[in-house]
C-alpha cells in the first residue's frame, strides 16, 4: 500500500486526539476551496449526460480543444499504462508514487531520474512521466524544455505525460495551449487548487485518438452527476479563480517565512505546499502530530511537506507548535 496524505482518521486514532481538533497540512489541497452551492435534486436521481456543458467549461478553463473528464487524475494514472505495450518509462524521484507504481504493476521498465541528468537519458526512454511543478520537491520545467523532450520521444512513437495537478496558479506555465500533439498527454485535477478532492474529478488533455482509447478503457459514467454539476460551476467561476490564485501565492510566501523563522529552510515549494529536506524529519512530523498537526513525511529523502493552514487560528497554532518543537529537536543542528 502506498502512503498518501490526508489520513486524518488514522492519525486521530493513533494519537488519541479527536478528529475535529486536528490541523491537516498533509495533502497540498487548498484548505479554502471553491464554495459548493446547493446541488439540484435531479443530479441525484438521473444518470449523468456527456452534453451537460462540463467539457465546454473545461475547454475554456484549460485552453485546450480535446478533453476527457475522469474520476480524478488517479483514474488516468491507473489506465494510461494499459494503453501501451512494454515500455521503458522514466520518472522523477522523489515524486508522487502512484505514477511509478501503476507503470511497474503492468510490466513496464521503470527508470528513476533526477532533473539534472534527464536530458542525458531521454533517448533511452519510450515514456517520460513528469509532475510540473513536482510533488513534493517543487521542481519546475520550462515549456521549451518539455516540448524538446516531447519531440525527442514522439519521433520514436513515445509519450510525454505531464501531471499538472499543482499548476493552476501559474497557468501560463501549462502545456495545454500546445495541444493537440501526438504523444503529449496532460493531466489536470480539481482536487488541489479548487479544493474539491472529495469530488474525484480530473481531466486528461491529449489528441482525439488517445482520448478515444482511454475513454473506451474507462467505460461510461466515470463522473457522478453531482460531481459534473459542481465541476462545471467551479470551472466557470473566473472571479473566484483570480482571487484564489493571488491569495494562495501570498499564503505560500507566508508559510515559507514562518518555517524559516523557526530554522526550517524550504528546499522547494508550490503555491499549495512547502517542502523541507531535513535529517530530523521523522522527529518533526511526530512531535507536530502529538499536537494535532498532521504533515506529510517522506523517508527518501528525509523530508516533511507542509500544506497551507486554513485560517488565522491554524496559523497561530502552527507557529506556537514550531516554537516549542524545533529547539527541542534541532538545537543548533538543523540539517
Amino acid at each position: 500500500m502506498l502512503e498518501h496524505g490526508g489520513k486524518l482518521r488514522n492519525a486521530a486514532t493513533r494519537y488519541q486526539i479527536p478528529l475535529d481538533q486536528w490541523i491537516d497540512l498533509s495533502t497540498g489541497i487548498n484548505p479554502n476551496g471553491w464554495p459548493i452551492p446547493a446541488i439540484p435534486g435531479e443530479c441525484w436521481v438521473r444518470l449523468p449526460e456527456a452534453d451537460d456543458g462540463l467539457v465546454e467549461a473545461a475547454r475554456r478553463y484549460y485552453q485546450s480543444p480535446h478533453i476527457l473528464p475522469v474520476a480524478g487524475s488517479q483514474a488516468a494514472i491507473q489506465a494510461l499504462p494499459l494503453l501501451r505495450s512494454a515500455s521503458v518509462t522514466g520518472m522523477l524521484s522523489p515524486a508522487y508514487a502512484e505514477h511509478a507504481a501503476n507503470w511497474q504493476k503492468v510490466g513496464h521498465t521503470l527508470i528513476n531520474l533526477h532533473p539534472d541528468t534527464l536530458s542525458e537519458v531521454i533517448g533511452k526512454l519510450d515514456v517520460l512521466v513528469l509532475i510540473n511543478p513536482n510533488n513534493p520537491t517543487g521542481w519546475r520545467f520550462s515549456q521549451a524544455q518539455l516540448l524538446a523532450w516531447h519531440e525527442n520521444l514522439q519521433a520514436r512513437g513515445g509519450w510525454l505525460i505531464v501531471d499538472e495537478a499543482f499548476i493552476d496558479t501559474t497557468q501560463e506555465c501549462s502545456l495545454a495551449a500546445h495541444l493537440p500533439r501526438p504523444g503529449l498527454i496532460i493531466l489536470r485535477s480539481l482536487g488541489k487548487f479548487f479544493g474539491l478532492a472529495g469530488a474525484r474529478c480530473g481531466f486528461v488533455l491529449a489528441d482525439e485518438a488517445l482520448l478515444s482509447n482511454l475513454n473506451e478503457q474507462l467505460g461510461p459514467w466515470t463522473l457522478s452527476h453531482p460531481c459534473r454539476y459542481v465541476a462545471k460551476q467551479a470551472l466557470c467561476d473566473r472571479a473566484w479563480q483570480e482571487r484564489t490564485s493571488l491569495a494562495l501565492k501570498l499564503q505560500s510566501q507566508r508559510l515559507r517565512l514562518l518555517l524559516e523563522s523557526h530554522g526550517l529552510n524550504p528546499d522547494g515549494h508550490t503555491d499549495l505546499f512547502v517542502w523541507c529536506k531535513i535529517l530530523q524529519a521523522q522527529a518533526l512530523h511526530e512531535r507536530l502530530a502529538r499536537q494535532g498537526i498532521l504533515t506529510r513525511l517522506f523517508e527518501t529523502p528525509s523530508s516533511v511537506r507542509f500544506g497551507l493552514p486554513k485560517d488565522e487560528m491554524q496559523w497561530e497554532r502552527l507557529d506556537i507548535a514550531l516554537k516549542t518543537i524545533t529547539p527541542a529537536i534541532f538545537g543548533d543542528k538543523i540539517g
